[in-house]
């Protein structure tokens, strides 16, 4: 793997380590991230609330603000509906905790994986039946029209707060307002935010609404700034930018979730293993708290994921435990279907798509295997799961190469039920008897969306490049100020270069690389690769590699550690 340093003004550079006082690998990373003036590098590395810009383009914005406004004023019960993945559980939860602290009589709801994608018709009716007069989705809605329709035949508006791809602006929707920043004529000038992140712009406006109508003089006014929690928990697990609004939504949202004052958070934090005294970072998120809140949801109820975000302190530690049950058994699937579609690659060129069908496979573990599948091969992934009675196959999808899977399936339309999602991240139905035809479809859709490029490059990016003495705490402190880390604004990645290794060890279950490196001046650090235990590495070898600075703590000794992302054997 060849490391190669990214191309950055050096006079940029040094303005900005000084006026920060940051070590220039720092201002390094900065500039690279196109953050070049000290002023704006002070806001990226301190994100404030008085820095979002105000929803005033969101194109349904106005028209729903006021009609949850007259819902509550007039004391109609309000339904609240979430997809089953974290972005929907956490936008049920927001405007189920916003709604209840400002009066409202509210119904809450999630999806139900074997019922479908998003909301159905029968999750219309129920909320009908359970006295709704209006009903709120969250992360779904935008191309569930039939279900929508069936509330509106019933006399119930739907109000939509989604960002999933709209369709043609051809057919008009049918929900009382759609709240969506890809809408056509949407304004606002950032379409990255996850649904949970739309839900607290809806919140607050709602808050402001209220406040200016007087209804917070006989009762307390919720602070919005409880609810960052619930945005930093779906934004990072939705895989969107962690750029602009995302950005200072899900700094802020950490800084919550450290504090661990929701009582689910908290007793989720301690059934995961995270001691109360680490950090609570988009990586704890990512690996700890994510796939446990989506577990539920993958094997089938996502409802209590949902309980465990609205639990009390009574409640919350027997939530806690029914979600780490389900992401055991999940973890348990994922393996055995992570087997069987490797097993299937086999040896075979992948091409410009992978596209694997599988008989009985869960449902719920396929957008995992998708995603890793991407990570291995570097190719957008196509992965169903076909119920063997009815022949009805649930696929998701995961994307490589910058490829629109939106667009994919879009081209590969004819061989679908339904399909939705984004450009990063998709789902849809299909027959088991369209399998042949829809793996020729994508392959050519993504083939076309590629121009025919593929991702063949084997050149890495690094953000600059540092002697072994360089790397220290302060250093590791400085660029885990530029966090949180993630789509758009990954980890910073340093090289160090021509490093011995003096020492080797594969640790955990041989999957990890523990080494000691020491460069020609005998300043010596350990390092960690993580999934890099295969790596033919050998004390006496040279090599350069690619990391992000960390702190380790054993036995009460801090010391600098390099994480190590990828290597290349010099000799």
């Amino acid at each position: 793997m060849q490391l190669r340093l990214r191309t950055v003004d050096d006079r940029l550079v040094g303005k900005l380590a000084t006026a920060l006082r940051v070590k220039p690998a720092t201002a390094r990373c900065l500039v690279a991230r196109g953050v070049s003036e000290p002023q704006d590098a002070q806001s990226f590395i301190d994100p404030r609330l008085a820095a979002l810009r105000p929803p005033a383009g969101l194109a349904g914005m106005t028209k729903a603000v006021t009609r949850i406004a007259d819902a509550v004023q007039r004391g109609e019960r309000i339904g609240i509906f979430g997809d089953y993945d974290v972005d929907g559980v956490t936008t049920a939860a927001l405007l189920t905790s916003f709604l209840r602290a400002s009066g409202a009589a509210v119904e809450p709801a999630v999806a139900r994986r074997m019922a479908g994608y998003g909301f159905t018709k029968g999750a219309a009716e129920d909320l009908v039946a359970r006295g709704c007069n209006l009903i709120v989705t969250g992360d779904c809605g935008t191309s569930d029209l039939e279900a929508i329709q069936a509330a509106g035949a019933a006399g119930v508006d739907v109000i939509v707060v989604d960002h999933h791809t709209v369709p043609s602006a051809e057919i008009a929707h049918p929900a009382y307002s759609l709240v969506n920043p890809y809408r056509a004529d949407s304004t606002f000038p950032f379409r990255g935010m996850a649904s949970v992140g739309l839900a607290f712009y809806v919140a607050a406006s709602v808050r402001t609404e209220l406040r200016d109508r007087g209804w917070y003089r006989l009762r307390l006014e919720p602070d919005v700034r409880d609810l960052l929690d619930l945005v930093a928990l779906g934004t990072i697990a939705d895989l969107v930018p962690l750029a602009a609004e995302n950005r200072i939504l899900t700094a802020l949202g950490l800084r919550r979730l450290q504090s661990r004052v929701r009582p689910g958070v908290a007793a989720l934090l301690a059934s995961a293993g995270v001691d109360s005294e680490r950090e609570v970072d988009a990586r704890t998120v990512a690996w700890k708290l994510a796939p446990r809140i989506n577990a539920p949801g993958r094997l089938g109820e996502a409802m209590p994921s949902l309980e465990l975000l609205l639990a009390d302190d009574q409640a919350a530690a027997g939530c806690a435990q029914v979600l780490e049950e389900a992401n055991t058994e999940r973890r348990s699937i994922q393996d055995k279907v992570m087997k069987e579609a490797l097993a299937m690659m086999g040896d075979r060129d992948p091409g410009s798509a992978i596209v694997l069908a599988g008989e009985g496979w869960a449902p719920g573990v396929v957008g995992i295997i998708a995603a890793k599948l991407v990570d291995k091969f570097q190719r957008p992934a196509f992965v169903v799961g076909i119920d063997r009675e009815t022949g009805i196959g649930r696929g998701s999808a995961r994307t490589a190469g910058g490829i629109n899977l939106y667009k994919a399936l879009s081209a590969a339309a004819p061989f679908l039920d339904r399909y939705g999602g984004h450009a990063a991240a998709a789902g849809f139905t299909m027959r088991r008897e369209s399998v042949a035809e829809l793996t020729e479809a994508l392959s050519t859709a993504v083939t076309r969306l590629a121009e025919g490029s593929g991702p063949t490059s084997t050149a890495r990016d690094v953000d600059a490049e540092v002697q072994l003495d360089e790397v220290d705490e302060r250093l590791a402190q400085e660029l885990a100020g530029l966090g949180p880390f993630g789509q758009e604004n990954p980890a910073p990645l340093l090289v160090t270069r021509h490093a011995k290794v003096t020492g080797v060890r594969r640790v955990g279950d041989g999957s990890h690389l523990k080494l000691t490196v020491e460069d020609s001046r005998a300043i010596t650090r350990t390092a960690i690769g993580f999934g890099l235990g295969d790596r033919p590495v050998e004390v006496g070898a040279m090599v350069d590699l690619a990391f992000v600075p960390t702190v380790s703590t054993w036995q009460g000794r801090r010391s600098a550690e390099l994480e190590v992302a990828d290597l290349s054997i010099l000799s």
